[in-house]
């Protein structure tokens, strides 16, 4: 360690009536002060982001359909990780220490990426709903209903919690959650190259080639549609209208693949490089916090592009949401 990053710590102990404690390092300098405050401001625009969107979802009737149903799923994971795991990785960034105890240390890296997993699987379902959306725009409400929508996301969330419960419990970690430790105060996460190799097929492979291949399909039908309307004789507005929607719908599935894999390719790409990956190292920390910023991004991609969202957005500001009727008002009729 250079002197210069020496002087911008406080090197106290974790705990100090016990032998075993680790070293505490505070960093105190400006430039961790300006991180925390950055990273403090990305925290809570992810939880206010989201939760106006879980707010508009479930408190509007005019929203409640399948489509905004996975779109609230994703909210809630991506909630989830605005208000627990972000704070919790800001404080590990200033200070070194661990103090929440053996039990939340075990537990803590499965919330975490529970979170992440069931933002992956609701993506996957959106863009499911969007190719069948405009695949068969005739048979997509007798096909996608609010119970099967419901039933996609109670699999989403049982399957993010069942992978990543298995994945820590045949690591190791679950059930000894010091096995890496060297001291106490210190939770430690070790994930070797072949587990790497099995999360990188079953979370990341996998969704990603889904959504490509249903962003290439949902590309061509609409790419025909389009075509289709242009050969046919019919009102000019009606025509424009039509292509508006299925350009949008292109436009927006585009947007999300892009941005997800921007946020998750490093952090794999890493991941194949190393033998293992530490929670400890600053190559871990940066690559998650990656992962994590998407979580800020979804509610800009799938909701303030959306009319009824900036509409839904001006009712809670404004308390109107606690009137009698508010549940029952017309979101498409606002002006933009």
């Amino acid at each position: 360690m250079n002197t210069k990053f020496q002087q911008n710590l406080t090197d106290e102990y974790c705990f100090p009536d016990s032998n075993y404690s680790c070293r505490k390092e505070v960093r105190t300098s400006s430039s961790a002060f300006f991180l925390f405050l950055f990273l403090s401001c990305i925290s809570l625009a992810t939880v206010l982001l989201n939760l106006l969107v879980i707010i508009s979802i479930s408190h509007f009737k005019q929203l409640h359909t399948p489509t905004n149903l996975l779109i609230m799923s994703l909210a809630v994971a991506d909630l989830l990780v605005g208000l627990v795991v972000m704070p919790v990785n800001i404080m590990d960034l200033i200070d070194n220490c661990w103090y929440l105890g053996r039990a939340l240390c075990s537990v803590y890296p499965i919330v975490n990426y529970i979170s992440v997993s069931a933002s992956a699987g609701s993506l996957v379902f959106i863009a499911v709903d969007r190719y069948i959306a405009i695949n068969n725009p005739l048979l997509y409400s007798t096909q996608i209903t609010i119970c099967k929508t419901s039933l996609f996301i109670v699999l989403t969330w049982s399957c993010a919690i069942l992978y990543n419960t298995l994945f820590y419990f045949f690591s190791g970690h679950l059930l000894d959650p010091d096995m890496f430790n060297k001291c106490l105060g210190e939770c430690v996460v070790v994930q070797s190259y072949s587990a790497s190799m099995a999360d990188l097929f079953i979370t990341f492979i996998g969704p990603c080639t889904t959504m490509l291949f249903l962003y290439l399909r949902i590309f061509k039908v609409a790419r025909y549609q389009v075509k289709s309307i242009n050969t046919v004789e019919c009102d000019n507005a009606h025509g424009r209208g039509v292509k508006s929607v299925k350009n949008k719908a292109v436009k927006t599935l585009g947007i999300v693949i892009f941005v997800y894999l921007s946020c998750y390719i490093p952090y794999y790409l890493n991941s194949l490089s190393v033998a293992s990956l530490s929670s400890m190292s600053v190559v871990w920390i940066v690559l998650n916090w990656l992962i994590y910023i998407n979580s800020s991004l979804n509610p800009l991609i799938y909701a303030i592009f959306y009319p009824w969202f900036r509409a839904s957005v001006k009712y809670i500001v404004t308390c109107r949401i606690f009137q009698a009727s508010s549940s029952m008002f017309n979101l498409f009729s606002e002006p933009f």
